[in-house]
């Protein structure tokens, strides 16, 4: 979300958006023939992908999907828009301060249950449609590729199971897999330049963390790896987590691991030192974010807010939920996905200041896409997002 809509994506096909400031519903974008598993926007332009084994590019302004992608064999899992930033040598350092950027325009990177990735350039507004499989050819097609779409450039071929996450920056991707590798891909190359192995069980979480030239891992073996990214090599083994890790984020100062034993771990991503262990969840953590400052965790029954410095719990900010499947904030807002006497949901909270999240007006609108439901001392709205497990784990 931003400070203009919130996009939710759902099992039953539909994407919609709606206003972030009223609550009330922008538009629904339809054309998925399966559940929307992945979703990220970049400005005016969201890519989905779904269930359906396509990937879709929407024009949300304009409430119109503008082009189609195929390829994949089976669901869509995960996906990254890879924005173009600084190509840094081994040292983090760019020879004669001269400077190198990758990719030329943005990437679009799914990772599917087929195991692969694929590699798509992300449409321009001013790009004209393209819908795989029918006639209309709108740029000139790919240099990397033979494919007749001409947004494709690259097949990455490597992993032997599903592809769970992916994380990107600059000419770098991660792929954390079910056949319990991490994998480091060059997108200049389209090759794989190291196997990581070392889980035990699938790897549920995988983060990029630029800065260290490293990558982060989360599996279903209860460890967190820390891996260099130059030599292809693990730095650290983060023990402490008693069943799977299915998320990790990477700010600043901090990582912070969350686990279906019911807890979040706050670690020092320099050495790999354990600070915080966050205790209070009844249930496996489904979702969280993280700053400098603060920490917001959401399980089946409540979504709570925590000082990441102290590691303390300051409060409950939602009680007696059915389901949590997803939580974001900036600034200004939290919105999370939830659900509540039987309905689909998206609360949004206003923060009164940096550290907390105070009362205000709130509005409600449900996930049967009805108008905008009168005020209400709590402020409801609604989101999907990709379960903990798959359908056939349960």
């Amino acid at each position: 979300f931003d400070d203009d809509k919130i996009v939710t994506g759902c099992e039953d096909h539909w994407i919609s958006v709606y206003d972030t400031k009223t609550g009330g519903l922008k538009c629904l974008l339809q054309g998925h023939d399966g559940g929307v598993w992945a979703l990220q926007f970049v400005g005016n332009i969201l890519v989905s992908g779904s269930t359906d084994r396509t990937v879709r590019v929407w024009d949300i302004e304009k409430a119109k999907c503008t082009h189609v992608f195929t390829g994949h064999t089976s669901t869509v899992r995960c996906l990254d828009i890879i924005m173009p930033n600084k190509v840094l040598n081994k040292n983090n350092r760019l020879p004669d301060q001269r400077v190198t950027k990758f990719p030329p325009e943005p990437l679009i990177v799914t990772g599917s249950r087929d195991s692969t990735l694929r590699v798509w350039r992300l449409p321009r507004e001013s790009d004209l449609e393209y819908h795989s499989g029918s006639s209309t050819v709108t740029t000139v097609p790919s240099p990397f590729s033979s494919s007749p779409d001409p947004f494709f450039q690259q097949l990455l071929r490597g992993h032997s199971q599903s592809v769970r996450s992916i994380s990107g920056y600059s000419d770098t991707v991660v792929s954390g897999s079910y056949d319990t590798t991490v994998r480091v891909w060059d997108l200049k190359s389209g090759k794989c330049r190291h196997m990581l192995a070392g889980h035990g069980q699938r790897v549920y979480s995988a983060v990029i963390d630029h800065k260290r030239n490293r990558c982060i891992s989360g599996s279903m073996d209860w460890y967190v790896k820390v891996w260099c990214l130059e030599k292809g090599s693990c730095l650290y083994t983060l023990e402490g987590h008693t069943s799977l890790v299915g998320l990790l984020n990477l700010n600043g100062t901090t990582l912070v691991s969350a686990a279906a034993d019911s807890t979040l771990r706050v670690w020092n991503p320099e050495d790999g030192t354990f600070i915080h262990k966050l205790e209070g969840h009844a249930g496996a953590v489904a979702c969280f974010q993280h700053d400098d400052h603060k920490l917001v965790s959401g399980s089946e029954s409540t979504i709570k807010l925590w000082d990441i410095k102290t590691g303390k719990h300051v409060k409950d900010l939602v009680s007696g939920c059915e389901a949590t499947w997803q939580v974001r904030y900036n600034t200004r807002r939290c919105v999370a996905a939830v659900k509540l006497n039987g309905e689909a949901r998206v609360i949004v909270l206003e923060f009164d200041n940096e550290e907390d999240i105070g009362q205000s007006t709130k509005k409600d609108a449900t996930d049967s896409r009805a108008e905008l439901l009168e005020n209400t001392s709590v402020s409801e709205r609604n989101v999907d997002e990709q379960p903990l497990f798959d359908e056939d784990e349960v």
